[in-house]
């Protein structure tokens, strides 16, 4: 259902289906809305007409009128898509007033302070949202007013006061040359158009891209009776989560206003009470409102974020949707819910995000006392975590710090949707207003930044770009830290110490595994990320890169560059030679790390221009004959003959090896030297060796001939023999088109993604930053395909592959894995499910979300074989 009648359509269904007390409307599908935006920005005629049989509906439900002065029906319009966007798309209440109507219901409800008060809301809400009216105008207007009249809140604006709000409000319209409508039904049609719009609008599409969103069609408009909260002390609105989203903690979380409507809360506008004390305000209200939330828990197996409005004691339900939660809160919910009998293990681990693990293994500050004396001021913990940057005042100066590899803190007086790009940018978020569950803390809270809203005692001068707050004023640019667990704001960058892991993780990783079909494996290169990867749970090292063994200082960059620069063939053996102990050593602590684990080792791969200095040729040529004892005129020549246009489709991988076989020879001997220590000190090594480039079978076919020529010389000196696999990345698109051929002298064939996507889209790795941000912005490409794979056209390769080892009669492969940046990414994890391969490999610290986003691709795919 949610993919027709958006997210808030759907659960709306649900919530009347097992009968809570929901106001009756009708939902406008996703697909009208994809024919508005098909068809310029018109509603089909026989959706209009749908819709004007759904307002007849609700008003014989309601048994009121609308546009009827004497028994007046107002209504909410509220965006709804698939997908769960907070505060992206637009939202108009109180639809239906217009001059006749607000008297009608003044006469009606008994208080015409209530109803201009909602008749100045709908003409604030729907000049911004509809008619394109700079909102700071009305806000501007309120101030004064308040400020004319001597009062503080809007709360205490009289009805006379309000009459006078409705009146400038009017005259901000007419100096813009519009006129508010005054026809119910030509506000409900333009108001489904603002709707439909904001679908498109800048802040939805960054919001799709940050987070990844696509194949949605559009959002769905719910258009419901209006019920207000703006009665009086006996009626209110609010937002709560069934469950703490910052802990987990099994409490009710949120905030509640009386005499309010539900965009005072979300707004940050007003600061709102604690949900606790909701009871004593409103007593039976808030009994209703435990019941129903217990019921939806169980209902949805899931922590529910939900909001309400009483009128007159009688508790509404608005919506109810899966909430936001921190990484921690995640982990705790998934494992009390099946401690609690809610849900299964299987429906658990989707309740938990690859990104939720992700913000487990993000640090905390070191100690509260190691920062204590600098905290400047406090506000509302609204996500936890440790954010440290320097001060920004809008989502520019914080997309441009994020440009420059900078840090940075947004500082707001509220943050509304237009501040979505600005706070995926900066680390951490602070704002003046605002409450737990204001725009900027559910937000927040879903990315996992760190947030302190609602602090009241800044001050912010956005013209000066300067906050003074604890008698200290802090510039632009400076750095501050904030605790979002505590709500303190700290000067200066406070200290970080490595992230600790929840207590429920252990737990909710055992099923994760149960349900994982793919195995997860590491890129490692020491025996350090050997041994973390596996404490993350890798179950093998998929990728070794033997060339980050030898970049650094000291005498394995020397030795390399003596081989680079030899002239000869016993001068290169000799620089080789030099490097083999070291080679030999680190494989040695790996193996022994991974003991009884396949580590696969890739022969050297990149250019050999990387092993140079960087710097002008002068002073490189100094350093390397200070290195190597040769001339620097004689360095100079050498450095030209390597000068390659194109390096990265130049001389390297199997080339190298195949040019000067003595290179490969040593990494060999290196390798299987070392699974031999490994062995005789108790280890069990399982190596594997990866020959890099390979396009055609030739190439494989000599590198596999030397491979296996060396290790039985070194068998045979070691007295020992042990098991191991030669095979080869597929990176190139030709191995790819010949993979029944190279299969056969293959044991394994591991994907070199990120090469594949540069050489299968002709896009250069290091260049592509120049245009693709425009590519992607103008809809040329939905994702970074070096961070999500390309489906179409690299995983068509990959598929082609696949099955080509599987299904040839000679091949010889084993298994087919990834090795590239995307065996860490979910969404291409699930691609990679479904096209049947066997493991992933990615760096250490991606393991768990690898393992994580692996079960979850098994149990979609499924799902969808039901």
């Amino acid at each position: 259902m949610k993919s027709l009648l958006g997210g808030k359509g759907a659960n709306l269904a649900e919530m009347s289906r097992v009968g809570l007390s929901v106001p009756p409307g009708f939902t406008v599908t996703t697909s009208t809305c994809a024919s508005y935006h098909d068809n310029a920005r018109t509603i089909p005629p026989s959706a209009w007409d749908e819709m004007l049989a759904g307002v007849a509906h609700i008003e014989r439900e309601m048994g009121f009128g609308f546009g009827d002065a004497g028994e007046p029906l107002l209504v909410s319009v509220r965006s709804g898509a698939a997908v769960s966007m907070p505060g992206m798309m637009d939202t108009i209440l109180n639809l239906g007033l217009n001059d006749d109507v607000v008297e009608g219901l003044a006469v009606k409800s008994g208080s015409a302070r209530f109803a201009y008060d909602s008749y100045r809301r709908l003409l604030d809400m729907y000049g911004s949202v509809v008619m394109g009216i700079e909102r700071e105008k009305f806000e501007r207007a309120l101030t004064a007013f308040k400020a004319t009249v001597g009062v503080s809140r809007d709360e205490d604006l009289s009805e006379s006061d309000l009459r006078g709000v409705c009146d400038a409000y009017k005259a901000i319209y007419a100096e813009e040359n519009l006129s508010f409508p005054q026809d119910p039904y030509e506000q409900l049609r333009l108001a489904t158009h603002a709707v439909f719009d904001s679908w498109q609008s800048d802040r939805a599409k960054k919001y799709m891209a940050i987070n990844q969103i696509v194949g949605v069609r559009g959002t769905a408009v719910n258009v419901q009776a209006m019920v207000f909260g703006n009665m009086g002390q006996t009626s209110g609105t609010g937002v709560l989560f069934t469950r703490n989203p910052s802990t987990g903690e099994n409490v009710l979380y949120g905030e509640y206003l009386v005499n309010a409507q539900g965009e005072d809360v979300v707004a940050g506008i007003r600061t709102p009470e604690d949900i606790s004390t909701m009871e004593r305000a409103l007593p039976d209200a808030y009994a209703d409102l435990v019941r129903n939330t217990q019921i939806l828990e169980r209902e949805y197996g899931d922590m529910q974020d939900i909001e309400f409005t009483v009128q007159e004691s009688k508790l509404y339900m608005l919506q109810c949707r899966s909430g936001k939660r921190t990484g921690a809160a995640a982990v705790k919910i998934a494992v009390d819910l099946v401690n609690e009998g809610a849900c299964d293990e299987r429906r658990a681990i989707t309740l938990v995000e690859p990104t939720h693990v992700d913000q487990l293994l993000h640090p905390q500050f070191k100690s509260e006392e190691s920062y204590k004396a600098n905290v400047i001021g406090t506000g509302l913990p609204a996500s936890p975590g440790a954010a440290v940057g320097r001060v920004v005042f809008c989502t520019e100066d914080a997309e441009a710090a994020k440009a420059r590899g900078e840090p940075s803190i947004l500082v707001r007086a509220e943050t509304s949707p237009e501040d979505v790009g600005g706070m995926n940018a900066s680390e951490g978020i602070l704002t003046a207003r605002g409450g737990m569950t204001s725009h900027a803390a559910v937000v927040a809270r879903g990315w996992g930044k760190p947030c302190v809203s609602g602090c009241g005692d800044i001050s912010i001068d956005e013209h000066a770009k300067t906050f003074t707050l604890g008698g200290v004023t802090v510039k632009q640019g400076d750095w501050i830290s904030l605790n979002g667990s505590t709500g303190q704001v700290i000067l200066g960058a406070a200290e970080l110490a490595v992230a600790t892991q929840s207590e429920y993780l252990e737990t909710f990783m055992s099923w994760v595994d149960k349900f994982r079909t793919m195995r997860v494996l590491a890129n490692a290169d020491t025996p350090a990320d050997a041994a973390a990867s596996r404490a993350n749970g890798a179950e093998g090292i998929g990728l070794v890169r033997t060339e980050h063994m030898f970049f650094g200082t000291g005498e394995r960059i020397r030795a390399v560059r003596r081989m680079i620069l030899a002239k000869d063939t016993p001068t290169r053996k000799s620089a080789l030679d030099d490097l083999l102990p070291y080679q030999r050593e680190d494989f040695t602590g790996i193996f022994k790390a991974m003991s009884g684990l396949p580590v696969t080792v890739r022969l050297l791969d990149p250019p050999l221009h990387e092993f140079l200095p960087e710097g002008g040729v002068d002073e490189v040529c100094q350093v390397l004959s200070e290195d190597t004892g040769e001339s620097e005129e004689d360095i100079a020549e050498c450095i030209e003959k390597l000068a390659e246009v194109n390096p990265m489709l130049g001389f390297r991988g199997c080339r190298l090896a195949i040019t000067f076989p003595e290179i490969a020879e040593m990494q060999v001997r290196a390798i299987m030297e070392a699974a031999c220590d490994a062995k005789r000190d108790g280890a069990d090594p399982v190596p594997e060796i990866m020959i890099p480039l390979v396009g055609t079978v030739e190439e494989l076919k000599q590198q596999t001939t030397l491979v296996r020529a060396v290790t039985s010389k070194v068998f045979a000196e070691r007295g020992m023999e042990i098991a191991y696999k030669v095979g080869t990345m597929i990176e190139i698109p030709r191995a790819a088109l010949l993979a029944d051929e190279i299969s056969a002298h293959a044991d394994f064939f591991s994907f070199g993604t990120n090469d594949l996507t540069q050489m299968t889209f002709g896009y250069s790795r290091d260049d592509v930053g120049k245009f693709l941000p425009s590519y992607i912005e103008k809809g040329i490409l939905k994702y970074d395909p070096f961070e999500v794979i390309d489906r179409k056209g690299v995983g068509k390769l990959v598929t082609m592959t696949v099955d080509a080892a599987r299904s040839t009669p000679t091949s010889t492969v084993q298994k087919c894995g990834v090795c590239g940046e995307h065996g860490g990414d979910p969404q291409s994890i699930e691609f990679f499910q479904q096209s049947g391969l066997d493991y992933v490999s990615c760096s250490p610290f991606r393991v768990l979300i690898a393992r994580l986003a692996a079960a979850q691709a098994a149990v979609k795919g499924e799902d969808a074989a039901k």
